[in-house]
């Protein structure tokens, strides 16, 4: 039997973000387990518990945020749309106190619309960003040195206009990014270098978990030659780096791939699709010789494109680590890799999303 919580002081009733924000940690996570024996059901004996941040890191854990904005009764709201309406929630209970407390003081520090055309507010760490629908400019007298002051105390260090004339479902642009204060980049509590758009995965402690077990199974040396698909900024990278083997990543966002090479400096780091670079992988792997082939890769919820199931099926590389935020085509693609000769080894589950459904697993796959 479910016994529903009152929802945490600062959460909007009306917000549609966290499914199971009147659940228990036991309950959440029990939900969660059930919901992918059901979706890995041809696995379910593969399938380890679901591996779980303590309590205290349940809420107040999430530092990236794209918010909708709206201007009303003089003042900007920061939100989420539902049914085609803003519902604020300056007090958000998942979201780190830095970003609650930028969005309080933006609210009435930014200019009002339309001369200021705001549609979304994005922040990464330390790095903010303001989406104009606009391709002009604004003026910028607003940021005074005083809101410069009370940005950094709050753990802000730069801030961006990204100028995006059709911002709407797609939120960002390639171009028009314009640092209007503070510095470029972050250092994340590991080190890593990021920008304004890179995706970090939430909740660094289990992250590293999951990296350690990834790492336990690869196992790389420096007899490896490991392929690291959809590597952001090179979390993955500097690990395998670390241990000796020889690394190549690739990833679609060019400011990931900027990062990339900067926390993983040893490695070669492709730009593009993982599909449309599977020729250099080829000539890369070629100059590798006769080491032993690993594979990680941590898609979006997509999955693997077709063409590279095919080319890993072709490469066969002696072990694969799969870190997928999606069950669904998680089971797609791990149907593929069986039929390709590889036999699937364990499944860990991990709750990177606490009081909401969604909920990512790591597959090992050997070589059957």
């Amino acid at each position: 039997m479910t016994t529903l919580l009152a929802l945490p002081r600062g959460c909007e009733i009306r917000c549609p973000a966290c499914a199971h924000r009147t659940l228990s940690a036991q309950e959440s996570q029990a939900h969660k387990q059930h919901w992918l024996e059901d979706q890995l059901a041809p696995w379910q004996n593969k399938l380890a518990p679901l591996q779980a941040a303590p309590e205290r890191q349940r809420w107040s854990y999430r530092n990236k945020v794209c918010l909708s904005t709206a201007w009303a009764q003089g003042s900007w709201q920061f939100g989420l749309i539902s049914r085609k309406e803003l519902i604020p929630i300056p007090h958000c209970p998942v979201h780190v106190e830095p970003i609650n407390r930028a969005i309080q003081r933006l609210a009435h520090a930014l200019p009002p619309a339309p001369q200021f055309p705001l549609a979304y507010y994005l922040q990464s760490g330390a790095q903010a960003t303001l989406v104009l629908k606009t391709n002009q400019l604004p003026d910028l007298s607003w940021l005074c040195a005083s809101l410069q002051a009370g940005l950094s105390a709050m753990g802000i260090e730069g801030l961006w206009l990204h100028l995006h004339p059709s911002a709407g479902r797609r939120v960002v642009a390639k171009k028009a990014w314009c640092l209007v204060w503070g510095r470029p980049r972050s250092a994340d509590s590991d080190g890593l270098v990021y920008g304004p758009t890179a995706f970090q995965q939430l909740i660094p402690p289990l992250y590293r978990r999951a990296l350690d077990q990834a790492e336990a199974f690869l196992a790389p040396s420096a007899r490896d030659a490991v392929v690291d698909l959809y590597c952001g900024i090179g979390s993955s990278l500097r690990r395998w780096c670390k241990c000796g083997a020889w690394i190549v990543g690739v990833e679609l966002d060019g400011e990931a791939v900027e990062c990339a090479r900067l926390n993983a400096p040893e490695a070669v780091v492709l730009r593009g699709r993982c599909a449309e670079r599977i020729p250099q992988l080829n000539a890369w792997l070629a100059e590798q010789g006769g080491k032993e082939r690993l594979l990680y890769a941590n898609p979006p919820r997509t999955g693997l494109e077709p063409e590279l199931k095919n080319w890993v099926a072709q490469l066969r590389p002696a072990r694969i680590a799969y870190l997928s935020c999606s069950a669904g085509t998680l089971r797609r693609d791990l149907e593929v890799l069986e039929r390709a000769g590889y036999r699937v080894e364990q499944i860990i589950p991990y709750d990177f999303f606490p009081q909401t459904h969604h909920v990512e697993t790591l597959a090992l796959l050997n070589l059957a």
